[in-house]
């Protein structure tokens, strides 16, 4: 009789029936079973049955997106806007921290333009360079002369009689210090190099095995009668009765180089310039047919010594310069080559009190030391036809990580509702702000709750504050700041620990992430719903070994909160009252009287046409029904 398995179910429960030989098996493909995340290599460190997988990646921590919504903000001095410098000058000088949101997110975005640009890109010339520098780049050429010396003196020591062979030529190479990459290039050279002696070496034993012979050429019909024409010719030259010759068979003889002499090679040109063509003298030039030098324009042409010209401010002529290259594709000074023969090289001179600039300097440092001023335009456009913005300066990134879960409200609350809608909608200006008028008021606010909108410039993010006052009692309000230098606790830190993480449980991820920084409580609390509202990354360093390889390693994994306030489906319009209201205390609006009376132009031309004094009054001709328009 035959013997097979028993049938067994599954331990897990998953209500599989197999034999009990395929439970191996079955245990690769069981829904109950445990296993780690998908996304285990990127951080995540929780483990769940094989069915929650699929479900468990919406929220997942290291299902990480980076935000890639774009916009321009073009400078404050471009030639295509209108330049409120009024406005901006304003603004500045009655600054509050958390008031107008145009020009807290302008001076985010300045303050990453600033520190973007290198005055050593921009003005080469005017950098510092360091001696240090300069030392080591010398002693890294000497360095590489030495070896390229070094390495052609092997070369031509190895004996002649034997040929290095490839691992050898490899070994010394790599003993040198050529580069890998190098290797494959070097090798196809060297096969040429081979294959050239093999064939001088083959034609230099030739003419020793075969001397005294010589080259000659022979058509068909002296090949294949050559014996018989040399008998005959030496039968005749003996006897004078001429003999018939012999017939003899087709011999075939193989002819030696005694010496080889180099070819003359002859290039034909057969193209002829036709006599209709006319070079263009602006175009292409005979370099032969005058004499040339080289002369360079500068402002010394211009006999003004350095100390006299304009002086130059660093942020203006930086803008000044990106916005050239954004606009048109090059630097202001740059070479430009008319034809194949000249060459106009394009310089421009700065004069600058800071120079010479550090190697290292960027406009930030350079604008720290000077007053706070804005030199960006308050309005941000996301749609642009002046450049490609991939490689703009004066395009900025949002690049704030979010869970996956939380992208879609990021985008919808922040970019759609309030990021592009801040200039007059969302924010409202005075219409005459182009005069100076800084007045503005915020038009909406969330539907479910009052609070306001604000921007926190340290974090680039926007943040929701309850505008709703907070019921504190006086007293307690007096001894809190004296029970913390007693070493006390204040109220919130008395609840116990499972209290705050279900309190730490309601708050959104911008909150949970600036609680963390008030105590080491908080910080327990917070880093408790880490695995569930938080996310993780990836650290990578750069790590060099042994043998001079450098590679990228994961060092650690990095939790955090993202910067999302609680999502808000609706917004509604605030009680504020309309800007109507602030004309009529605007102190830029001034009505300009006019007392001097302004003739219709038609009633001016009959006054001078007619001549009698006596002419139609604007009461007769609404009682004819001729009023001209």
């Amino acid at each position: 009789p035959s013997v097979c398995c028993p049938l067994s179910t599954c331990r897990l429960l998953c209500g599989a029936l197999f034999h009990l030989c395929k439970e191996e098996d079955h245990l690769l493909l069981c829904p109950n079973v445990r296993v780690p995340c998908i996304n285990a290599e990127f951080g995540c460190p929780l483990q769940m049955p094989r069915s929650s997988r699929a479900e468990h990646l919406q929220y997942c921590p290291a299902s990480v997106i980076s935000c890639s919504m774009e916009w321009n903000r073009w400078p404050a001095q471009d030639a295509h806007s209108h330049q409120n410098t009024e406005l901006h000058e304003n603004l500045m000088s009655e600054r509050v921290k958390g008031g107008c949101l145009d020009l807290a997110m302008a001076l985010k975005d300045q303050d990453r333009l600033f520190h973007s640009l290198k005055m050593k890109k921009l003005f080469p010339e005017l950098t510092q360079r360091v001696e240090k520098e300069d030392e080591e780049e010398e002693k890294r050429r000497e360095k590489e002369k030495l070896k390229k010396a070094a390495m052609t003196k092997e070369l031509f020591e190895v004996a002649p009689e034997r040929e290095l062979t490839q691992a050898e030529r490899e070994a010394l190479a790599y003993h040198q210090g050529v580069q890998p990459e190098l290797l494959e290039s070097y090798n196809a050279w060297e096969r040429m190099f081979s294959m050239e002696m093999g064939g001088c070496r083959e034609a230099g034993a030739a003419p020793e095995t075969a001397k005294g012979k010589c080259l000659s050429t022979l058509s068909e019909e002296d090949e294949s009668n050559e014996g018989c024409s040399g008998a005959a010719a030496a039968v005749n030259k003996q006897t004078t009765t001429p003999v018939p010759a012999p017939a003899c068979p087709r011999v075939t003889k193989n002819f030696t180089y005694a010496k080889i002499e180099p070819m003359k090679i002859i290039t034909v040109r057969t193209f002829k310039v036709p006599t209709s063509f006319q070079a263009r003298p602006s175009r292409i030039r005979n370099p032969w047919s005058r004499r040339r030098e080289n002369k360079t324009v500068d402002t010394s042409d211009l006999g003004v010594t350095l100390q006299d010209m304009p002086v130059w401010e660093e942020i203006q002529a930086s803008l000044l310069c990106s916005l050239e290259r954004e606009q048109r594709g090059h630097m202001i000074a740059e070479s430009v080559s008319t034809d194949a023969l000249l060459t106009d090289e394009g310089t421009q001179t700065y004069h600058f009190l800071s120079t010479p600039f550090r190697s290292d300097a960027s406009l930030r440092d350079l604008s720290e030391t000077k007053t706070p001023e804005l030199h960006l335009q308050l309005q941000v456009e996301s749609v642009t036809s002046r450049h490609h913005k991939a490689s703009s300066v004066f395009t900025f990134l949002c690049g704030q990580s979010f869970q996956r879960r939380e992208y879609g409200l990021h985008y919808k609350n922040i970019h759609s509702d309030i990021h592009m809608c801040v200039n007059g909608w969302f924010e409202q200006r005075c219409p005459l702000a182009y005069l100076g008028c800084t007045f503005s008021q915020r038009r909406f606010r969330p539907s479910t709750y009052d609070a306001t909108v604000n921007y926190n410039e340290e974090l680039g993010c926007f943040s929701l504050h309850p505008s709703s006052p907070v019921s504190r009692d006086s007293n307690s309000t007096q001894d809190a700041p004296r029970r913390r230098a007693a070493g006390g606790e204040d109220p919130l830190s008395s609840l116990p620990y499972e209290v705050l993480c279900h309190v730490a449980s309601f708050l959104d991820s911008l909150s949970l992430s600036q609680l963390a920084l008030v105590s080491h409580l908080m910080r327990q609390v917070c880093s408790s719903q880490l695995q569930d509202r938080g996310m993780v990354t990836l650290h990578w360093a750069k790590k060099t070994s042994s043998n001079g390889q450098a590679k990228w390693r994961v060092t650690h994994k990095i939790w955090e909160f993202s910067t999302l306030f609680a999502p808000v489906d609706s917004w509604r319009f605030c009680d504020v009252p309309p800007l109507s209201e602030h004309l009529r205390m605007c102190p830029h609006y001034q009505t300009e009287p006019r007392n001097e009376r302004v003739l219709l132009p038609k009633i001016r031309e009959q006054l001078h046409n007619d001549t009698n004094c006596k002419g139609p009054t604007l009461v007769s001709l609404f009682k004819n029904n001729k009023l001209i328009m």
